[in-house]
């Protein structure tokens, strides 16, 4: 049994059953990938993928255990390699952040010149996605965490860090009348109007959601989106008000627009971070961590990893 065979068998898993979209992602070639997981089904006396002729079609009772324990072997043999590399290369290496656009665009870029300054050999790569598409990158290995306000505590394969608070204005082109209110605004007031607000997945959307449940209200949302931007291109363009992340207006940089506190309308959100529980992190991961959420410190962090192994 080798390693190698172990990660065809997962690559395959992943490209869908498709042996020659494996091949090409791991630089071989089919038959070679083939070949080689015959032979470990050999060994190990049992069929992990159900052919139809030469195709894959399916993957067999037993085999869906096999990738299970084949995906923790290559993580763990990833981990091995990341001891190896935490002493002989302290200041080398990769990070690869999964997150949201709000969170790259408004959040992260602080933390993230701040980082490179201090790891200037370290590779950095940001990775944009849902808040499910980040996790799973995660989950499967292609991140080393993920940063969200959704999603990451449905994924029991993640520990969950608690990072900052945050909370909503609402966002209108010069001269709307909510701008002129001598008042703090009302869910009635913002009702009133055409809403401009992100996706349902993303952003703490749940939380706007229940507010104008709580007073019996639907909104009348006539455009979504994953992306801070874009709500705020049509909410110029008079399409409607915006409701968005406070974080993500910017006076100097949003001319046209004007923002309303709407913190005492909804319940805050909180971002987080997620990590694979049974991840081994290089110490300027935990460096990066820290800058984003200065309260994580490595105790913390390892903490919150191996909380529940004593009972496991």
């Amino acid at each position: 049994m080798k390693l190698q065979q172990l990660r065809y068998l997962v690559e395959v898993a992943k490209q869908g059953l498709n042996v020659s979209e494996a091949a090409e992602k791991l630089h071989t070639s089919q038959p070679g990938i083939s070949k080689q997981i015959r032979l470990l089904e050999d060994e190990l006396g049992i069929q992990v993928f159900i052919r139809n002729g030469k195709r894959v079609v399916a993957v067999s009772e037993p085999g869906k255990e096999v990738l299970r324990i084949s995906e923790r072997i290559l993580r763990e043999a990833q981990n091995l390699k990341r001891v190896g590399d935490e002493f002989s290369k302290e200041a080398e290496g990769a990070l690869t952040i999964a997150t949201t656009h709000t969170q790259a665009r408004y959040a992260l870029p602080k933390v993230i010149a701040e980082f490179v300054q201090r790891y200037p050999k370290v590779r950095l790569s940001i990775k944009q996605g849902s808040p499910t598409q980040i996790c799973d990158m995660v989950v499967s290995g292609e991140a080393d965490l993920a940063i969200a306000t959704e999603g990451i505590s449905l994924y029991k394969e993640l520990a969950m860090l608690p990072c900052y608070e945050w909370n909503r204005s609402i966002v209108a082109p010069d001269g709307h009348p909510l701008l002129a209110l001598q008042r703090p605004l009302t869910l009635d007031d913002i009702v009133a109007h055409p809403i401009i607000t992100y996706d349902f997945a993303f952003a703490g959307r749940s939380k706007i959601n229940q507010a104008f449940t709580s007073i019996g209200k639907t909104p009348n949302v006539v455009l979504t989106a994953i992306d801070t931007d874009v709500i705020k291109t049509y909410v110029k363009l008079g399409l409607g008000i915006g409701i968005i992340a406070s974080m993500a207006f910017e006076a100097e940089r949003d001319i046209g627009l004007q923002a309303r506190d709407a913190s005492h309308l909804f319940d805050a959100s909180v971002t987080k971070i997620g990590l694979r529980k049974d991840a081994y992190l290089r110490g300027y991961a935990y460096t990066f961590i820290e800058l984003f959420a200065p309260h994580l410190h490595r105790k913390e962090v390892d903490a919150a990893l191996h909380h529940g192994d004593d009972e496991e």
